[in-house]
């Protein structure tokens, strides 16, 4: 069986649980930046307490994190997250679509 056929007429799992393209669109988002974190923290070597401290915020909050609990995490907190390991989102138009920019400072 093929991803195709699994998802059936979705292109995204979400679609499959929501209605609103808006909130699809901000699922989409926080799951794929919970798994560039997660991602970005492994490659690291990091240790949960040493995130904590970078993240300014108690363990459990990256516990959550690590386990992959987007339900638990705003767009806003991620992208914030994303700036305290030296990421910045910049918008930008380019050929009549608009995009992100991510640049490391």
């Amino acid at each position: 069986m093929g991803k195709a056929e699994f998802l059936g007429p979705y292109d995204n799992v979400f679609e499959s649980i929501c209605d609103d393209p808006i909130e699809v669109s901000d699922l989409t988002f926080r799951a794929d930046m919970v798994m560039a974190l997660t991602d970005l923290i492994e490659a690291r070597g990091l240790k949960q307490k040493e995130v904590a401290k970078i993240l300014n915020v108690p363990q459990p909050r990256v516990s959550e994190l690590m386990r992959g609990k987007i339900s638990k995490m705003s767009s806003d907190k991620l992208i914030y997250y994303a700036k305290c390991f030296g990421f910045e989102f910049k918008p930008v138009f380019d050929n009549g679509k608009i995009g992100v920019k991510v640049v490391e400072k």
